[in-house]
């Protein structure tokens, strides 16, 4: 979900020629062993760009990052989407998915939750000094996956989501590890309003719904958006984004959220992927079509083929699609299943 001039108000219905999304859908599969916790990643990513049939030749704004052995350590491994909305969306998405790797290394020595606010937050400063990037109302989201030995650390900027399954009291159990940021939660309504933001959905500015109500529903109408106070813009659908200059002054903010967990027997997989997934999938949903895959190639393809019929069922467009999906396997049974 974009600003209100971007992607989210284009003309929705299907695109004639488009690639069905079915098979593996091109999902890519790679291992990587983290020995410092005895451990084997096998991972896969897919994306799959959105139908716009009144811009046939858009390009995907989602982009994303597999970097294992980052920084030349075999216990560090990274894992990153990025979704672009505005005119430039595709533009920030690629200069803060090269950005941002450069950047984590150059603060990794403060900790992994230092260094991934300070990388975002430079990503940010870098991308509005950037001559080739116009990123006045446009930007992306970001979330990103750090695996360092037994622990998983995640930083979240904007309304794409990681989740991890893990099994707990004898059923697999979604666990987010990261959080929307959007009007929808009360603390970053508050936080932009106190910016001076306007709140409201495209309803409610237009005049036709009350502009005090604050019972928007997710998945029906138009979502909340932060506004300024006396214009027409952003119209974001999210609070903290990397870029959108202009939003900056109304409280949308590239300073992420980070969560670290420690990574137990009972963590199976995790899960990163842009709103493109979770627009009409929960979290739980999303685990439990991993669970049912063995390769996570085929969890990639069927997810991302179920999130393309949901959007084609509730909207006549869909938005770009990308998912990495990460299984986390004991080293030495691993090694025994290759072997078997």
């Amino acid at each position: 979900m974009g600003c209100a001039q971007g992607k989210c108000c284009l003309p929705r219905h299907p695109r004639r020629g488009s690639a069905a999304v079915g098979g593996r859908g091109g999902a890519t599969l790679g291992r990587a062993a983290v020995p410092g916790a005895g451990l084997v990643l096998e991972y896969a990513a897919l994306a799959v760009a959105g139908l716009y049939p009144d811009s046939p030749a858009r390009e995907s704004q989602d982009t994303h990052l597999v970097a294992t052995r980052f920084a030349g350590d075999p216990d560090l491994h990274l894992f990153a989407v990025f979704d672009g909305h505005g005119a430039a969306g595709a533009s920030c998405a690629g200069f803060a998915r090269d950005a941002l790797p450069r950047l984590l290394l150059a603060s990794l020595a403060a900790g992994p939750a230092a260094a991934f606010r300070d990388a975002m937050l430079a990503a940010n400063a870098e991308m509005h000094a950037a001559p080739g990037v116009d990123d006045s109302m446009s930007g992306t989201t970001a979330v990103a996956a750090l695996v360092a030995g037994g622990a998983l650390h995640v930083a979240n900027v904007g309304d794409s989501r990681a989740v991890a399954g893990v099994w707990r009291a004898g059923r697999l159990v979604a666990e987010d590890l990261s959080w929307d940021q959007t009007p929808f939660r009360a603390d970053e309504r508050a936080r932009v309003k106190a910016c001076g933001a306007r709140v409201m959905s495209v309803e409610q500015v237009e005049g036709m719904r009350d502009p005090e109500d604050v019972g928007w529903t997710p998945n029906e109408g138009d979502p909340p958006r932060v506004w300024a106070r006396d214009a027409l813009y952003p119209g974001t659908a999210f609070t903290r984004s990397l870029g959108d200059l202009a939003a900056e002054a109304v409280g949308v903010i590239a300073e992420p959220e980070v969560k670290s967990v420690e990574i137990t027997p009972s963590h199976l997989f995790f899960v990163v992927a842009s709103d493109g997934v979770f627009e009409f999938l929960s979290s739980q949903e999303v685990v439990d079509r991993v669970a049912m895959y063995q390769d996570p190639r085929d969890a990639c393809s069927a997810i991302a083929a179920e999130s393309y019929k949901l959007w084609l069922e509730h909207e006549n467009r869909t938005d770009d699609i990308t998912i990495i999906i990460v299984h986390i396997r004991d080293m030495e049974n691993a090694v025994r299943s290759c072997r078997e």
